[in-house]
């Protein structure tokens, strides 16, 4: 910001009562000082709610990352099971997956009950069921009314105790040990998924298209979610946590607040889409290089 000059000061004193001479050039420089401090006052007061929301997630994130590899080393390198569809919405499964329930917007109670995460594989390794949600999803169990929803993530489809892949003919990881293409560096654990695509708690990844590689052929299965200025947060196997801002806009379509999002969409030559099969798992028997 550009000090004030003399010259302006000068001009705004009233030497022996004479009239203020306030010229267009004065009047310019206080309007932009003016608009400058009202920016700065809008981003005091924006920018640190936004950064403090990404932290508590970096945090959250962290600690279920913790809580996965105490499961592994606890049951010797054998990883949280990691159900979908109909196992995950029955409640006794709870010692079969890291998570179970089924969350949608119509007020059933999976959508507000703390101990499916509770009583689960990874609960009795966290504190608080709070590490589950982001504080920036707004989902409540009604749509629009009714508490707000407990969880927020979901896990790689390809990792964890399950009956097969989404994709045949790729790797499904039951043992930690077994986790090295992708390197547990870049392999994902836990995603945001968006309030309108989340339900169970199994994140799919399309991976028909990677190997070998049709980007026209990518689709977008599951949504993952976009609340942090276009971006979500993630987890890794080996423990670090990112956020990965999309950009592609099929990648976060529009909200409609309340209302579900049409899942499993074509979404050809997409870099989200290619970014995320990477970071997911790899062919059981690889595709020749030329």
């Amino acid at each position: 910001m550009r000090p004030l000059t003399t010259s302006v000061f000068h001009r705004l004193r009233i030497p022996n009562q004479a009239s203020v001479a306030f010229t267009r050039a004065d009047l310019l420089v206080t309007l932009a000082v003016i608009a400058l401090i009202a920016l700065l006052g809008l981003r005091s007061v924006a920018a640190p709610r936004s950064i403090s929301e990404i932290q508590i997630c970096f945090s959250n994130h962290r600690q279920l990352t913790r809580a996965w590899t105490l499961f592994a080393e606890d049951n010797s390198g054998q990883l949280p099971g990691n159900l979908d569809g109909g196992d995950a919405q029955n409640m006794a499964n709870t010692n079969r997956s890291w998570v179970v329930g089924w969350l949608d917007f119509s007020g059933r109670s999976d959508n507000t009950n703390t101990a499916l995460l509770k009583n689960a594989q990874l609960g009795r390794y966290l504190d608080s069921a709070s590490v589950f949600r982001c504080p920036s999803d707004p989902s409540r169990s009604r749509g629009l009314r009714g508490q707000l929803r407990v969880r927020s993530v979901s896990m790689n489809g390809y990792l964890g105790e399950r009956s097969g892949t989404f994709t045949a003919g790729y790797k499904q990881f039951k043992t930690i040990q077994s986790i090295v293409d992708p390197k547990p560096a870049e392999c994902f654990l836990f995603i945001e998924e968006r309030e309108d695509s989340i339900n169970d708690p199994w994140f799919p990844i399309d991976m028909a298209s990677y190997d070998p590689l049709r980007p026209a052929g990518h689709q977008i299965v599951d949504y993952p979610a976009d609340w942090h200025d276009g971006s979500a947060v993630l987890s890794f196997v080996d423990g670090h946590v990112e956020n990965w801002r999309w950009i592609d806009p099929r990648t976060r379509p529009p909200h409609r607040p309340g209302a579900p999002l049409a899942l499993a969409q074509p979404s050809p030559n997409n870099p989200d889409v290619a970014r995320l099969q990477r970071s997911t798992s790899r062919k059981l028997v690889r595709t020749a290089t030329p």
